[in-house]
């Protein structure tokens, strides 16, 4: 499946779905159809058995620069209100969001403004070493988006991510990874071989226990102690009631690698 004239591509492969941003021409700008595709691909991942993980990447040298400002002179459609414009953006920040599976960003190039944020709510970034990163919103005389103000100073705390927003830098790779806003910087020519192998490795796993791991991390911050202990008590029970968890322990005595089937 495809989006008009291919500007997202998707492939499955090993239980990975592949999504890429396929505009180079305008850095991968994302325009308002690509939004609400975006939402509807994100939510028909979501409790596909299919599908185990989510990896996420522009073509040919960017990872994406945001929404794409510029007018479509060439579409036929008719102007859409920015109201529903930025309801678009918003349904697929929050369908990113309520992935159950694990999601990871590959970075190469840009990622500013909603295609920075758009990375960063993935559950993992990579980039590679020439990766530049900005909350680029400030310049545009625009206010952040796709969810930075939320995800944001989780990610790097209250002080840090007003200096993002208001003084709208450019990052560099190495200060990105400092910040706390990637997991890893990796050569350029070697990105995408190490994101897939990140990603074969999260589709790999049992994927019921990541999903409630996902869920019981990402929750943590809205949860007190008590409640925190008492989801994971649920999580695991559920979880030794599984075939995954019986076949990991046997997999472990049997000295071999498990075969996890998620249910």
């Amino acid at each position: 499946m495809a989006g008009d004239d291919d500007t997202i591509l998707l492939d499955n492969i090993d239980g990975v779905l592949a999504v890429t941003l396929n505009r180079p021409h305008r850095k991968n700008a994302i325009t308002t159809p690509m939004w609400a595709e975006l939402a509807e691909v994100f939510s028909g991942a979501r409790g596909n058995p299919d599908i185990r993980a989510v990896l996420i990447s522009g073509a040919e040298g960017d990872f994406c620069s945001g929404a794409d400002l510029a007018p479509d002179t060439r579409s036929d459609r008719p102007p859409v209100h920015q109201l529903t414009a930025m309801a678009n953006v918003s349904d697929a920040a929050l369908a990113l969001h309520r992935l159950d599976c694990p999601t990871l960003a590959a970075v190469d190039g840009v990622a500013v403004g909603a295609g920075m944020n758009l990375a960063l709510h993935c559950d993992l970034v990579v980039c590679s070493d020439r990766a530049r990163f900005s909350e680029i919103f400030a310049r545009r005389g625009l206010t952040i988006d796709f969810g930075g103000s939320w995800i944001l100073p989780r990610l790097v705390g209250m002080q840090k991510a007003k200096e993002l927003a208001l003084l709208a830098d450019i990052i560099e790779a190495e200060t990105a990874r400092e910040m706390g806003l990637v997991n890893r910087v990796v050569p350029h020519g070697e990105l995408m071989e190490f994101a897939w192998s990140w990603a074969r490795r999260l589709a790999s796993g049992p994927p019921l226990a990541i999903q409630m791991t996902k869920r019981l991390l990402t929750n943590s911050l809205s949860s007190t102690l008590d409640e925190a202990l008492e989801n994971e008590g649920m999580a695991q029970t559920v979880n030794f009631g599984t075939r995954d968890t019986v076949e990991a322990i046997t997999a472990w005595q049997e000295r071999r690698d498990p075969h996890f089937e998620g249910r």
